[in-house]
């Protein structure tokens, strides 16, 4: 359900007095099915919203209805201003007019509190906003999507999926999504998608993809439980990318105790504190660390 779809409907029958369902449908781009359940959740939800029949019938607020004077409290106002606020900082279509049209009718404004950037440093911010335009649409159509995807092993395959949801976890994007290929739910980093098209075809929301239990992406690797130890000029990175519940202060700097996957992430993040790490456990890990400072010193080496 579109909260912002409701108060379109609100709008455009307090603007223009009443309208027909097909109308309805073809302003919010839904069927008219989708309009009459919109209305009787309006009407469910108190909102005296009605249908006449007949040569001259329509979809109808009661007079002199306004939506200031209904069921929403102040502080309801305000929270729904700051929603649509929210849509708006994330350049969702059509927010900034129904901010200010809501704003109008509630009579009431709503200061600029959030903004988001969803581009990266260096990135062109025009291109990764179309990336999630076309996430956007497939999730909210249920289209089918395809895309080349980048793992971290190396690998590079063209796949296509179900999008669900769009979820952003541990400062970055992903895509909850059913993958044929895998015939289960998988997580995409966004980051990683390259190419994205939508397909033209649509699907149908398995049961299961309503209750889901978030998977882990697939090449992120097997937990394992890390000891590391920092000095006390690393506790900038330390607080940017762990929970202050597992970093313990030491006499000599921090300790580190957390379960992390064991992928390419991981020892690029280790290998970046370079001599102001030392990993305690697991021994795997300090030997195949050593390895690859060992094999980077050769290659550097060769280039000389």
């Amino acid at each position: 359900m579109s909260e912002s779809r409701l108060f379109k409907i609100i709008y455009y029958l307090l603007d223009k007095g009443q309208a027909s369902a097909p109308e309805l449908a073809e302003i919010c781009e839904v069927s008219v099915r989708t309009i009459y359940r919109d209305i009787d959740m309006l009407s469910g939800a108190g909102i005296p919203i009605y249908a006449n029949t007949g040569r001259n019938g329509g979809i109808r607020l009661q007079d002199h209805f306004v939506l200031r004077n209904a069921v929403l409290s102040e502080k309801e106002k305000q929270e729904i201003l700051m929603g649509i606020q929210s849509l708006s900082a994330i350049q969702y279509p059509t927010a900034d007019n129904i901010l200010v049209k809501l704003g109008a009718i509630f009579q009431t404004t709503q200061s600029n509190w959030i903004e988001v950037d969803f581009s990266r440093w260096g990135s062109v911010q025009e291109k990764e906003q179309k990336v999630f335009c076309i996430l956007k649409q497939a999730i909210l159509e249920r289209e089918v999507i395809q895309f080349t995807y980048y793992f971290s092993c190396g690998n590079r395959l063209r796949r296509d999926a179900e999008p669900v949801k769009l979820l952003y976890k541990d400062r970055s994007w992903y895509v909850f999504a059913f993958c044929p290929d895998k015939s289960d739910y998988r997580l995409f980093r966004v980051s990683r998608m390259k190419e994205i098209i939508l397909t033209g075809k649509t699907f149908e929301m398995k049961a299961e993809g309503t209750n889901f239990v978030l998977p882990m992406p697939e090449d992120w690797g097997t937990l394992l439980q890390l000891e590391l130890n920092f000095p006390d000029e690393c506790s900038y990175r330390l607080y940017d990318t762990f929970d202050e519940s597992v970093i313990l202060k030491t006499e000599s700097g921090y300790k580190v105790q957390v379960a992390l996957p064991e992928n390419e992430w991981l020892y690029d993040f280790i290998m970046s504190f370079g001599d102001n790490v030392t990993v305690i456990r697991p021994e795997h890990l300090k030997e195949n660390i050593i390895k690859r400072f060992e094999n980077a010193l050769q290659h550097y080496r060769k280039e000389q």
